[in-house]
Formats: structure tokens, sequence, C-alpha cells
């Protein structure tokens, strides 16, 4: 019988040594990273994964969708967060459109994410949703 091998490896880059403990710090790291020319294009999602002391682990693409939406797999997203032993996520995704006002989509998956994370002792910080020019927190608007 040939069954197929299943192999966990993780190798850490060296540790940032800036704490990320408000919103507007990680808005300034990921719209900094993030390609202006696509950032009134298409919807893209990302996971900033942090370990216990909220230092970055790294930033993760998680999804590419179109002008109005992008598919988040919790599943995927959690697998990622696993596998780098992080201990907090944020969730970042733009709104093509300028328009920093969540949908009922975003709420239906910060909730959805919420839960799962704490499923796996895993802590979602914030959900970020970022334009060129500005953001929302769903942490500083007491919506997590």
């Amino acid at each position: 019988m040939n069954i197929s091998e299943i192999k966990v490896s993780y190798r850490p880059k060296k540790v940032s040594v800036v704490s990320y403990n408000n919103s507007s710090m990680l808005y300034k790291m990921v719209r900094a990273n993030w390609n202006a020319d696509t950032i009134e294009l298409q919807e893209e999602v990302k996971v900033i994964l942090l370990n216990r002391n909220n230092q970055l682990l790294g930033v993760y693409e998680l999804a590419k969708g179109g002008v109005s939406g992008a598919f988040v797999d919790v599943k995927l997203l959690l697998s990622v967060a696993l596998k780098c032993v992080a201990s907090n996520i944020v969730l970042v995704h733009n709104h093509p459109s300028g328009n920093l006002k969540p949908s009922k989509a975003d709420i239906t998956l910060t909730d959805k994410i919420k839960n799962a994370s704490k499923q796996v002792d895993m802590v979602l910080l914030d959900h970020l949703i970022v334009t060129k020019d500005d953001y929302y927190s769903f942490a500083d608007n007491c919506q997590l």
C-alpha cells in the first residue's frame, strides 16, 4: 500500500524586534508592503502572524479576488498560523472601492475567524480594512 508521507517543518527567520501593539502600526506596516498598483484594483486578503509578544512572524497572502470580494478559506488560514506557531493573528483586506465601512460579509467572516481561532488557543487581535489612504480597525471600533 502506497501512503502519502506528511512532513511538517518550521524555519523561522529572525523574529522582528518590533512589537505591533496598535492598529496604526499594523496599517503602516501593511500599507508599506501592499502593491500600490493593485490596492484599488482587486480585493486581497492577508494574515499577519504574530508571536505571544506580538512580534511579527510573517505576513501570509491568503486570497486574491475580484473587484468586490475574495474567498477566505478559514481552514487554510488556521493551518498556516498553526504551522508558524502563531499565537496572535490579524486579518487584513482591502476595499478597492475606497469605502472603509465593513460589509455584512466582513462582519460574518470576522466572527467566524475569531471563533475558530479560539479553538486552537489563538487570538484574532484585529481585522483591518485598508485603502490607499486610510484604514478601519474592528478592534478600535469594538467589533471584536
